[in-house]
């Protein structure tokens, strides 16, 4: 039951959760940024893409990029905010600080890590596929690069996956994480009690 200490936990817990978020998120990148690449790569022939994570941004850089171009930066904080709110939603339990409770956490944290490097490919795939030139990456139109290198198909899918996860999966993931890692067990009183057995007669 959603009362006011479990309103009170919700609270300290997102507090914490933008404290860890604030204190760690750089280095939470550069654990990212490597773990997209190495997909990128895999698709690549050759495998040119490299990310870097200076700090609230990836960058995206290549390495038949022409001297001298620019090198695109990819907002970093919206990828990877919704880690407080699954901060939040694991303080809902009764002691969440029990160790069972932080096994749960870490192995929810895990996965929601997963979901950062994936959406980070189709990030950095729609941009490929919708917005890129020879040469250099342009903003706004698609680019001669991207109409040459991917199909229609392959255009929709990036970009349909990426705004998928900009418009709901970032909200989504935390929670679908938590009711499969974190959701409270339900307590005596939330199951139905069921009346006494009847025993069957014997048929003499």
């Amino acid at each position: 039951m959603f009362d006011r200490r479990a309103a009170f936990r919700l609270l300290v817990g997102f507090l914490v959760g933008i404290a860890l978020w604030f204190l760690f998120s750089t280095t939470y990148e550069k654990a990212i940024a490597p773990a997209a690449e190495a997909l990128l790569r895999l698709g690549e022939q050759p495998a040119v893409t490299r990310l870097e994570a200076p700090g609230k941004e990836f960058l995206v850089n290549r390495t038949d990029f022409p001297p001298g171009a620019p090198h695109p930066g990819l907002p970093s904080p919206d990828l990877h905010f919704n880690f407080v709110l699954l901060a939040a939603l694991f303080a809902l339990r009764p002691r969440p600080w029990k160790q069972d409770n932080v096994v749960r956490f870490l192995l929810a944290a895990l996965c929601l890590y997963i979901v950062h490097v994936i959406f980070l490919v189709f990030e950095v795939e729609s941009l490929y596929a919708t917005r890129w030139t020879s040469g250099s990456p342009a903003f706004g139109a698609m680019g001669d690069w991207s109409a040459a290198h991917y199909g229609a198909f392959a255009r929709n899918f990036w970009a349909t996956g990426f705004h998928f996860y900009q418009i709901a999966g970032r909200f989504s993931a935390p929670f679908a994480i938590w009711w499969f890692f974190g959701r409270p067990d339900p307590t005596p009183a939330d199951v139905p009690a069921r009346g006494p057995r009847r025993r069957k007669k014997r048929k003499s």
